[in-house]
């Protein structure tokens, strides 16, 4: 997908949106300073161009009754495609997986688990996660306190690059 350049209007629409994804056309419009039609015409652009990938409701974790979190190390015993394949394939029909990371360092994938408690933790380790493909070693590290989760993306950087 080829990289598009963002005017301050874009970046002034994908900040609104990340701070608000409710926002209607005429709020966000008025936000923005532009007319609902040309806000409508540029959301679409940046939807179509990949800027925007969907809309979201945040959960509290711990209200819907996930609340141990787990970021997960996991290394592989080789690299070859097809472990790899097979791995990325196991990883995304985990429901409690709710992110995975190819990385470098001591691991190879780092995963962020959502679980209702230490139990549920431990059958996903023990049935599932120490089965997948080509996996040599796992270790977790539990989330104590989340200091800051969400957070919208850091837009101010592309005024730099725009000049």
């Amino acid at each position: 997908m080829p990289k598009i350049s963002l005017d301050v209007i874009d970046r002034k629409i994908l900040a609104a949106l990340q701070r608000n994804g409710r926002l209607s056309n005429v709020e966000l419009a008025d936000e923005v300073g532009l007319s609902p039609s040309p806000c409508l015409r540029r959301v679409r652009l940046l939807e179509e161009a990949g800027m925007i990938t969907g809309y979201h409701a945040a959960l509290d974790r711990a209200g819907v009754g996930l609340g141990l979190t787990i970021f997960v190390g996991v290394k592989v015993e080789r690299h070859h495609e097809e472990e790899a394949t097979a791995f990325r394939e196991a990883v995304q029909a985990l429901p409690e997986v709710v992110s995975c990371h190819l990385v470098s360092g001591e691991a190879d994938f780092l995963l962020q688990v959502v679980v209702p408690d230490l139990t549920a933790y431990e059958q996903l380790l023990l049935g599932t996660l120490l089965k997948l493909p080509a996996v040599s070693d796992i270790r977790s590290n539990f989330a104590i306190q989340t200091v800051k989760d969400r957070a919208p993306l850091p837009l101010d950087h592309l005024e730099a690059e725009a000049r």
